[in-house]
C-alpha cells in the first residue's frame, strides 16, 4: 500500500481511534479546521496508539529509542468545522528495516464523511540521531 492511500473504515488492521471535538482557537477564519492543525492530531493519535499498544512514547524514548518524523502528507477532503466532533484513526501500514509509516484518517462523529487521510513516516533512530534497525521488542509491540 503507498503512504497515500486510505483503508476502508470498516476494515480490522491494528488500530485506535482519537476522538476530538474542534475548539475554537483550531479554526481559521472561515470557522474551518486550521490545516496545519491535522498534523498535530495526528501526532495526538500516534501518541494514543502507542499507548494502547501497551508502552508510552516516554518509555520507548527510555530504552534508547526515537521516531523522528522524515516526512508527513496530508489530503484535505471535507473540512471540518468548530465544535464539531471528529474520529481520528491511526494505525501502522508499513514497515521497512529502519522505519516505518503511520496512516490516519479524520471521519466525523458518524464515520460517514471522510474529512482528511495522511501518513507519517519515522525512522527508528538512537538517542544520537543515528538510524538503527527496528528491534524486534518494538515490532512485537505494534503488532
Amino acid at each position: 500500500m503507498s503512504p497515500n492511500t486510505p483503508m476502508d473504515k470498516d476494515a480490522k488492521p491494528n488500530d485506535c481511534w482519537l476522538e476530538h471535538r474542534v475548539s475554537y482557537g483550531e479554526v481559521d477564519q472561515m470557522g474551518y479546521l486550521y490545516y496545519g492543525e491535522y498534523l498535530h492530531l495526528f501526532e495526538r493519535a500516534r501518541g494514543k496508539f502507542i499507548r494502547e499498544s501497551g508502552m508510552s512514547y516516554a518509555e520507548v524514548e527510555e530504552r534508547g529509542v526515537l521516531f523522528p518524523v522524515r516526512e508527513a502528507h496530508v489530503r484535505y477532503r471535507n473540512p471540518a468545522r468548530y465544535d464539531e466532533l471528529i474520529m481520528i484513526r491511526c494505525w501502522i501500514h508499513e514497515w521497512r528495516k529502519a522505519s516505518f509509516y503511520f496512516s490516519y484518517e479524520v471521519w466525523d462523529e458518524s464515520r460517514t464523511e471522510l474529512k482528511a487521510t495522511g501518513t507519517t513516516g519515522h525512522a527508528c533512530a538512537d538517542k544520537s540521531g543515528k538510524p538503527i534497525r527496528i528491534p524486534d521488542w518494538l515490532r512485537g509491540l505494534f503488532a
